[in-house]
């Protein structure tokens, strides 16, 4: 039997600036840029923060947590997830917004998801059963994407067990 070639394809919007968000996606936007202001960064000087608003409207923050002992720390996703989660266990995650700052200021790229977080984020899409819509970040563009599998096309699930 030949092998045979597969392509995935994944679906994305781009704006250039936040003056092209919504209004509520800008203010997620700009509360991830705030909480990431609070990251704990002193060995790599990235300084990542994540902002989630619930279905019930609240919204809750995290920023990422360096440790000498790597990989002892957390990122800014699953510190906002894992607080949301833990605080508002019956609430599904709407949306997030991932902002990043190094030395030069926010960074230029769209900032996204390490692995791990992308599989934290697809664990809390199954326990909703609804996709949390991500808001990526960036000085030169800002992508907006509909659901974790678009970046985790071919993922690990409760179907893969």
């Amino acid at each position: 039997m030949a092998m045979r070639h597969k392509t995935i394809e994944i679906s994305y919007a781009e704006c250039d600036s936040i003056d092209e968000l919504t209004i509520s996606d800008a203010i997620l936007v700009r509360k991830a840029r705030e909480a990431s202001k609070n990251g704990w960064a002193p060995y790599s000087n990235f300084h990542v923060g994540a902002a989630v608003i619930l279905e019930n409207g609240v919204i809750v923050t995290g920023n990422n947590q360096e440790n000498a002992a790597y990989p002892s720390g957390l990122c800014a996703e699953r510190v906002a997830l894992f607080s949301a989660n833990a605080n508002y266990p019956d609430s599904p995650i709407v949306s997030m917004a991932i902002s990043a700052f190094n030395k030069n200021g926010l960074t230029g790229q769209s900032v996204k998801p390490c692995g791990a977080c992308r599989q934290a984020i697809l664990e809390s899409e199954t326990r909703f059963e609804k996709p949390i819509r991500l808001i990526l970040d960036g000085s030169e563009a800002i992508m907006v994407i509909d659901g974790i599998g678009n970046l985790l096309p071919l993922s690990f699930g409760k179907e893969s067990l």
